[in-house]
């Protein structure tokens, strides 16, 4: 397996203090730096702050990299529509 699978994690579910067991939970962006951006996973239950995850400008450019590049949209001149 590779390496680069690893790279970059988004949390579906963690363990909540305030319901004590591990819930759902919901990506919020909190802050836009210059080199980097913050967020705050928030249970989906209860609505308290359960982690953060930091994505520094490297890392997403490195996702943007990898992620599959999906074929572009041409228009058809008007003539040759079905």
């Amino acid at each position: 397996m590779s390496q680069q699978q690893f790279e970059n994690f988004t949390a579906s579910s963690l363990y909540c203090e305030k319901c004590k067991a591990a819930k759902p939970v919901r990506e919020r962006l909190l802050l836009i730096l210059p080199d980097r951006e913050l967020y705050d996973y928030l249970c989906s239950d209860c609505g308290s702050s359960v982690g953060q995850r930091e994505v520094t400008a490297g890392d997403k450019m490195m996702a943007r990299a990898a992620a599959p590049r999906r074929p572009r949209r041409t228009l058809a001149p008007p003539g040759l529509m079905p």
